[in-house]
């Protein structure tokens, strides 16, 4: 059988073709427009994907047997408030997670209703990209659009209800709504009062790899389909991602470098930092996970390389970075605003000691040091919980750079473990698909059938102690930078 993974991400769909063996068949990807209306508003219409997702399956599977595809499931990017009226039409753009507009709902919600009581509800506090303060700001600031609110959704999940007919979601990604209790896996009626909505304008939830339904009829025909593939929840991207590359079960790692960063720890157990410094989840394998996510990682060395050097040759930059671990130059990645561990939307991106010796080289080493510098701040946190990591898996596209790699191995000194398949959350969408049809009892079953380690980047002693030095002047330069941040976004 086929199995169809849809990974919905911000600036393109990309789609993956794995038959039972969770060989990789054919993968496409297709573009749709990012919407920047206001500074540090970021938007994209519902309608794009949908379209966008049609086109990219038609080409899937234009050489496959098509009779064969059994399933489609999905990784999407999470927290986007998708609001559909009466008529199931779209009422406004989609918010998207990199949006910073909530500043006001977030302080509200931390210091008005109390982050206590937050993380009692959701385990989790709010930060501006989070679903429930993007609900308060439609309320607060467009009262006519909320008040045609029929249903509430995800990115991912208006895929599966265009495929489908059925409101869903799933758990990983209704855990980073800020209206779900994670810990028991259900809405929080508490969080529904708070936002003013009732639990009927909310999708149905269901584990990740549960299925939904089957295609429409129609959409079966257009597509060329059988009517009978089934459609499962999926996750939210990172859980998918973590899917994808393995990471389940009890104390796993994946580190995704894509145009957010995530550090990913799976955990058969819950639990909440008692800072709300990491996100508390629900995971797709029908556990739990700890996550600190950075809102701009591969994507800050796009917008270095493509809007400020201006050149596509990312390979060609990164030959010039000969002396790791010697750096003065250091860059803080906060492009759009930071989540974890900092939880501030006024953050940005800084570059910092430069002098008249400093090479274009320098400052394209920085930007990639300061990613992996801000992952570390966040498994800081995770180790203060007594989590110990050895190793970590690792995907997204900036996970194709082998420098990049070294740079993670050894500024967070652990193992890193490189997939054979690097697609992350259309990988994991796939097998989600392929658990939800009964070809595997569980999401470890098929990870440990699919998932195969190629190459382990090990971390250098001697680069280590070179990098702790840098990595302690790094987290000094944020909390000398926050006094300013805050007067210029003013």
């Amino acid at each position: 059988m086929l199995y169809i993974g849809v990974d919905l991400g911000t600036s393109a769909v990309k789609l993956l073709l794995m038959d039972s063996e969770g060989k990789i068949k054919n993968i496409v990807s297709k573009e749709y427009p990012l919407y920047f209306p206001h500074p540090g508003w970021s938007e994209q219409k519902p309608e794009d994907w949908w379209e966008q997702t049609k086109v990219g399956i038609k080409e899937l599977i234009k050489d496959a047997d098509k009779s064969q595809v059994a399933g489609i499931s999905f990784g999407g990017q999470m927290h986007g408030l998708v609001i559909l009226d009466k008529d199931d039409n779209v009422i406004r753009p989609a918010i998207l997670w990199n949006d910073g507009r909530t500043y006001e709902e977030c302080d509200y919600l931390n210091n008005v209703i109390g982050k206590d009581k937050l993380s009692e509800y959701t385990a989790n506090i709010s930060f501006t990209g989070f679903t429930a303060p993007k609900i308060l700001w439609v309320k607060n600031k467009e009262p006519e659009n909320f008040a045609k609110i029929e249903k509430i959704m995800l990115p991912k999940d208006y895929i599966a209800y265009k495929l489908t007919g059925v409101h869903c979601t799933d758990v990983s990604d209704a855990s980073g709504m800020l209206v779900f209790d994670v810990k028991n896996r259900k809405w929080s009626k508490e969080m529904c009062d708070i936002c003013g909505i009732s639990e009927s304008q909310l999708a149905k939830c269901y584990e990740s790899y549960e299925k939904v339904g089957t295609v429409l009829p129609e959409i079966a025909e257009e597509l060329g389909i059988p009517a009978t593939t089934i459609v499962a929840a999926g996750a939210g991207d990172n859980a998918a991602a973590a899917v994808g590359t393995g990471t389940v079960g009890d104390n796993m790692c994946n580190i995704s470098l894509g145009t957010s960063g995530t550090i990913f720890i799976s955990s058969k157990n819950f639990g909440v930092d008692k800072f709300n410094a990491l996100h508390s989840f629900a995971h797709a394998d029908g556990k739990y996970h700890l996550m600190g996510c950075m809102l701009s990682a591969a994507s800050c060395n796009k917008w270095w390389m493509d809007e400020i050097i201006g050149t596509k040759d990312y390979g060609a930059e990164q030959k010039a970075i000969e002396k790791l671990g010697e750096n003065h130059v250091y860059f803080l990645p906060y492009l759009m605003g930071e989540r974890s561990p900092h939880n501030n939307p006024n953050a940005r991106a800084t570059f910092i000691g430069m002098t008249m010796d400093t090479t274009r080289a320098d400052m394209t080493q920085a930007v990639l040091e300061g990613v992996a510098f801000a992952l570390r701040d966040s498994l800081e946190v995770a180790k203060s919980l007594g989590i110990n990591l050895e190793r970590t898996k690792i995907c997204g596209g900036g996970a194709k750079s082998p420098l990049w790699k070294k740079m993670i191995a050894n500024i967070l000194n652990l193992k890193v473990d490189v997939i054979e398949s690097e697609e992350g959350p259309a990988m994991g969408g796939a097998m989600l698909a392929a658990v939800a049809n009964g070809e595997y009892a569980s999401v470890e079953e098929i990870a440990a059938k699919v998932v195969k380690i190629v190459d382990t980047v090990e971390p250098d002693p001697a680069l280590v102690a070179k990098y702790e030095q840098r990595y302690q002047q790094f987290k000094e330069i944020y909390p000398a930078c926050k006094p300013v941040f805050d007067i210029i976004t003013k």
